[in-house]
């Protein structure tokens, strides 16, 4: 593939994410062409994991920056980090796949892989700029709205897009999103227990 056809797809998985984030299902035809081979596609679509991770880098500096002072361990904890960030997000889509195969939804998993990859883009934006409030001396009521809907609309959207990619339910669709959540929870628990890990 040449460097052009790599920027159109990522632009074309960029676009459809923020359509799919504004509830257009048409969004899903962007992060995942029907006429493209889909696990090709959904290959592809992890490089949503290298645009995040200046956005994920950017959330720990600013949770760093809110501690009175430097922790002492505080660059070891910043690479568990980077290590629980890499495992996370291959290790949800690897258990997602187990899990569509479970329901019989196989064969559509590679476009909702690519659907969740390129939607968390659009997630991590969102974590950022809510992330600022508090930074630019904003009321703590600011700060406490804008984390609540950000992260409410971040979920909203994986929500949509696993409905929409897997042709699920809606409860199904939540099932799946809490368990996305739960694995990085318990990641984020395993890290915090490690030497250093809480930074």
């Amino acid at each position: 593939m040449n460097g052009d056809g790599l920027l159109v797809q990522l632009g074309n998985g960029l676009q459809g994410a923020m359509l799919l984030a504004r509830g257009r299902a048409e969004g899903l035809l962007l992060v995942a062409a029907p006429e493209a081979p889909a696990m090709k596609a959904a290959a592809r679509s992890f490089w949503a994991a290298a645009i995040c991770l200046p956005a994920f880098i950017c959330l720990q500096l600013i949770g760093l920056a809110q501690e009175p002072r430097l922790p002492p361990q505080a660059a070891h904890g910043f690479a568990l980090q980077l290590l629980g960030y890499a495992i996370d997000w291959a290790g949800f889509a690897l258990l997602s796949r187990f899990i569509a195969r479970a329901m019989g939804r196989l064969p559509v998993w590679p476009r909702f892989i690519a659907a969740w990859n390129w939607c968390n883009v659009v997630q991590y934006l969102l974590l950022v700029a809510a992330s600022l409030p508090p930074l630019l001396g904003m009321p703590d009521i600011v700060g406490q709205t804008a984390w609540l809907v950000a992260t409410g609309w971040a979920l909203w959207i994986e929500w949509y897009a696993t409905r929409l990619a897997l042709g699920i339910g809606v409860i199904p669709a939540a099932g799946l999103v809490l368990l996305d959540e739960a694995v990085g929870f318990a990641l984020l628990a395993i890290i915090q227990a490690l030497p250093g890990g809480g930074m």
